[in-house]
């Protein structure tokens, strides 16, 4: 029972020491460049890192990003409708288009509830 897990074992230990390797060959060879300060350096988009490093970001960022992830979620219920549509078609007929509707009428709602509360406006 033990040889069934021999090329378990085999791909650990092929793992461990491919990673050992890794590490030994760059520190080796890792020395061998010069080191001053600007090489040493944090480097950050080609910005100097200057500054506060975690910024303060508008209440708006998060908000959108809500937004985002609430009329993406949208998709994950739509897509399964979509698939289905053929087969309730048949089985109960257009029902299926009027719940489409109504779900998309509550979401465009929310996406007005938003629009109007100005939480899409940049300028503010």
């Amino acid at each position: 029972m033990l040889e069934n897990y021999l090329p378990i074992l085999l791909q650990l230990i092929i793992a461990a020491g491919f990673a050992v390797v890794t590490l030994i060959a760059s520190a080796l060879l890792g020395k061998s460049a010069k080191r001053n300060v600007i090489k040493d350096s944090a480097y950050e988009c080609g910005m100097l890192p200057i500054g506060d490093a975690q910024p303060r970001f508008s209440v708006k960022f998060y908000i959108v990003a809500m937004l985002f992830v609430l009329f993406d979620i949208e998709v994950v219920f739509l897509y399964p409708w979509s698939i289905v549509y053929k087969d309730y078609l048949a089985a109960f007929g257009p029902s299926i288009l009027a719940f489409a509707f109504v779900f998309a009428a509550i979401l465009l709602g929310a996406f007005g509830y938003a629009w109007k509360k100005g939480v899409l406006d940049w300028k503010s």
